[in-house]
């Protein structure tokens, strides 16, 4: 009996601290149908578009355009950096780093209801073979913008459940 009970006191502990789940209800709960009024502006560039694209897969009907309750506005910083060198002055590492800095507008008041930023970085070789380097910038630009995109989503996500 005792043994039960104390495999029983976390979850009783558990309960009692307030944590709820994010996503509560699915598709149909109230996060969710918050980020399903969030439209996502368009994003300047190649990282923009993706990053974009990752945004609307994640809001669900994020791209509903005029009608949505709330905007997101986003700049992309995009950089590539060499840092490993040979004494030749070879580059043989790069970092691609991609950083944004959002806002979530209310489209009806107009006030900003969030501003924050995220942002991500990936290292790859650089080989001899020039096709290998570009395929490695553009597969890390496509993980970083899926990344970016789970960060903003999150971060909308808690200040849309903290504003009901």
């Amino acid at each position: 009996m005792s043994k039960r009970l104390f495999l029983l006191a976390p979850l009783f502990a558990l309960a009692g601290c307030g944590l709820q789940p994010m996503y509560a209800g699915g598709g149909n709960g109230q996060v969710a149908s918050a980020l399903a009024n969030v439209s996502v502006a368009a994003i300047e560039g190649q990282s923009g578009w993706l990053v974009r694209n990752a945004l609307v897969d994640r809001l669900g009907a994020g791209a509903k355009g005029g009608d949505a309750r709330y905007r997101l506005d986003i700049r992309l910083d995009d950089r590539v950096e060499g840092l490993g060198q040979l004494s030749n002055d070879t580059i043989t590492r790069e970092r691609r780093t991609l950083r944004a800095r959002y806002q979530l507008v209310d489209t009806q008041s107009g006030d900003v209801v969030l501003d924050a930023t995220a942002g991500s970085d990936a290292g790859f070789d650089v080989v001899n073979s020039e096709y290998a380097v570009i395929a490695a910038e553009q597969t890390a630009l496509e993980n970083l913008s899926q990344e970016v995109a789970d960060q903003i989503v999150t971060r909308v996500a808690v200040r849309l459940r903290e504003a009901r």
